[in-house]
């Protein structure tokens, strides 16, 4: 089926389970309180489509919905999709896995296997490897002050001159040439997530960490460790990996999103190893037994007013430094997998799971 005619169909939800969920004997409703987030909306964007990343776009009050069926543009102001972007529309590949907004109102789409699409006003521009991109597999990007911007690709990071769009590439400097998250603090050093830990870079000196210096938590369910690596068969890497018998997996070196929070603290999501903060000398562990959702983490972003929001294989869990509270499929989520989080100019969150797009409001309480 071509993509819009799977065009965000919207699907109201009351502060529980919709009438289609309860048919489905979904658990039992979980209680509102002033400190629960709720489900304004959601929109499916198909059964078998997966939304990998959401970018928000303040300056024309957009929402970028990236999928695995192609991209979304979205007016904010109703909800409404204004494009609809594939293969023929000039994107390398509907895979996609990363969008990002550089200071000069570019848009840029990082696909699976596809390269990276740049567009604006109408107008594409593709990079491959050919033209210095690290490779065609593209996860994550991130900006500096000056607006140099990088991209975490399957075979290292590239950092792009916007004025010139030549790219640098690091590979050997990384702990793990897997990147899926990149984040930049005050310093302008620049955070990146692996498959096997976590690197940072300060302009001049790389350093990195592991699970051996604290980060995630232990594997106290004694899970079988995950074979999702890196460095090893591309096609075997699926974000849903369970063991053959259904059970969950372990891998704390496996960071699949990283935040600098705005108090500069370190948030590394770890795949069964729960989130890690890092305060500069030590890494604080937080799994499911603190609240947290769900021990894999996709995704992360910080409010306006500092509340982190984490999206997990569990759902979506808002820490306020003191609570949890967890949004999922009993109250209006339509998938507990969480792959993207954003948050809007409003300050509403938007989550992006296996089959859509959720609009959450904030909580009445602080």
């Amino acid at each position: 089926m071509h993509l819009s005619r799977l065009l965000l169909l919207p699907a109201l939800f009351t502060a529980f389970v919709g009438s289609s969920a309860a048919q489905n004997k979904a658990p039992a409703p979980v209680a509102a309180s002033p400190t629960q987030p709720n489900v304004i909306e959601t929109f499916a964007v198909g059964d078998h489509v997966y939304v990998r990343a959401l970018a928000m776009e303040p300056k024309t009050n957009t929402m970028w919905v990236g999928t695995s069926t192609g991209v979304h543009e979205i007016d904010l102001g109703n909800s409404k999709p204004r494009n609809t972007f594939t293969r023929d529309s000039g994107l390398a590949n509907e895979y996609v896995f990363a969008v990002g907004v550089d200071k000069e109102g570019y848009k840029w789409f990082g696909t699976n296997a596809g390269g990276v699409s740049r567009y604006k006003d109408g107008k594409w521009k593709t990079f491959f490897p050919m033209h210095g991109l690290a490779d065609y597999w593209v996860y994550s990007f991130g900006s500096q002050k000056n607006g140099d911007l990088w991209i975490g690709t399957w075979a290292g990071v590239n950092v792009v001159d916007l004025k010139t769009l030549k790219m640098r590439t690091y590979v050997k400097e990384l702990i793990n040439e897997w990147v899926y998250g990149i984040s930049v603090d005050n310093q302008d050093r620049v955070w990146f997530g692996t498959e096997g830990g976590v690197s940072m870079f300060d302009g001049k000196v790389w350093k990195s960490w592991t699970h051996k210096d604290g980060m995630g938590a232990k594997n106290d369910k004694k899970l079988m460790t995950s074979p999702n690596t890196g460095l090893g068969t591309r096609s075997r890497h699926d974000l849903g990996f369970r063991t053959d018998d259904g059970s969950a997996t372990y891998n704390p070196n496996y960071v699949f999103s990283i935040l600098v929070a705005k108090d500069q603290q370190v948030w590394a999501g770890t795949w069964g190893g729960g989130v890690s903060r890092f305060d500069g000398k030590k890494w604080n562990n937080y799994s499911v037994k603190d609240g947290l959702a769900g021990d894999i983490v996709y995704s992360m972003v910080q409010d306006a007013r500092g509340v982190l929001w984490f999206g997990t294989n569990g759902g979506v869990s808002r820490f306020d430094g003191k609570n949890w509270n967890t949004v999922d499929v009993r109250t209006g989520l339509l998938d507990n997998n969480v792959y993207a989080l954003a948050v809007a100019p409003n300050g509403d969150i938007w989550a992006g799971t296996r089959r859509g797009v959720a609009h959450l409001g904030q909580p009445k309480g602080k």
